[in-house]
């Protein structure tokens, strides 16, 4: 495969490598509807695109307030690496802000709002526990998005760098799947609020979603109508509301479950094997 990001990578912790990535967004001319040339797949992907570099700052905040109890030598060597992938995935995403706005889709107000609801206003609302809860529970579900990047072939039709790009990110969010979750258990174990955070990841992800995407199809010409009929036709393929992510939704209420009990530490490392990243 020839690779046309510029990379470096940084031994970090035992077994979660930091990758500096440079992907060339802007001299690539990515199109507007990247995503197989379909409007409302584009912008569900954009609207995560946009929601991803906040949100994975947060996880960081969540985890570092526990870091100093945090009394096993491994893991927090792995907290080291977890914080260095979650902080090269927001520093590219951003970067890809910049295509958006080249194509005259406006983000500004979106984040806006996003900043102030999940952040200056839940966050600070709920105790340090219950956002490291939120964070272990959205963990699990981006290392499930990222088993649907890797093995299923959906984002296959994507422009090749954001295809790159989503597939970099789903690789390294597997590899560092299991952090938070074993920081919560070590800070407070108890069931219910495992699945506290579960229900308010849920709410918070599908509500933010939702909205980035709506508030990106109404800059589109006819957008609502396009959008209708794309989603009527994804629903009947299966392509959306697939049930994976209704699954996954299921393995976190049991009470014995952990992040390593799925099994799909192979196919980021299948992935990171075939671009050279393997290793740092």
């Amino acid at each position: 495969m020839n690779n046309p990001i510029k990379t470096e990578s940084i031994e970090i912790a035992n077994s979660i490598p930091v990758r500096k990535m440079d992907f060339p967004f802007t001299t690539s001319e990515i199109p507007r509807y990247w995503f197989g040339g379909e409007m409302l797949a584009t912008h569900m992907s954009n609207a995560l695109n946009m929601i991803f570099p906040k949100g994975e700052r947060f996880f960081v905040r969540s985890v570092r307030h526990f870091e100093p109890i945090v009394t096993d030598p491994t893991l927090k060597e792995q907290i080291k690496g977890f914080y260095g992938q979650e902080g090269s995935h927001s520093r590219e995403h951003e970067r890809f802000f910049e295509v958006l706005e080249s194509h005259g889709i406006a983000t500004e107000k979106f984040l806006k709002i996003y900043q102030a609801l999940a952040y200056d206003f839940l966050e600070a609302k709920m105790s340090p526990k219950v956002n490291l809860a939120v964070t272990a529970a959205l963990e699990h579900f981006t290392a499930m998005f990222a088993t649907g990047a890797l093995d299923q072939g959906h984002i296959e039709v994507a422009h090749p760098i954001m295809r790159e790009l989503l597939k970099w990110h789903a690789a390294e969010e597997i590899e560092h799947k299991a952090v938070a979750f074993d920081v919560l258990q070590q800070v407070d174990s108890r069931y219910s609020l495992r699945v506290t955070g579960l229900v308010l990841a849920m709410m918070t992800l599908s509500g933010f979603w939702i909205t980035g995407t709506l508030m990106l199809i109404a800059q589109e010409k006819k957008g609502f109508r396009r959008a209708l009929l794309a989603f009527v036709s994804g629903v009947r393929s299966r392509e959306i509301m697939d049930g994976k992510m209704i699954d996954a939704f299921k393995d976190y209420w049991r009470p014995d479950f952990h992040p390593n009990d799925v099994d799909n530490r192979h196919l980021a490392a299948a992935y990171l094997e075939k671009i050279g990243r393997a290793a740092a």
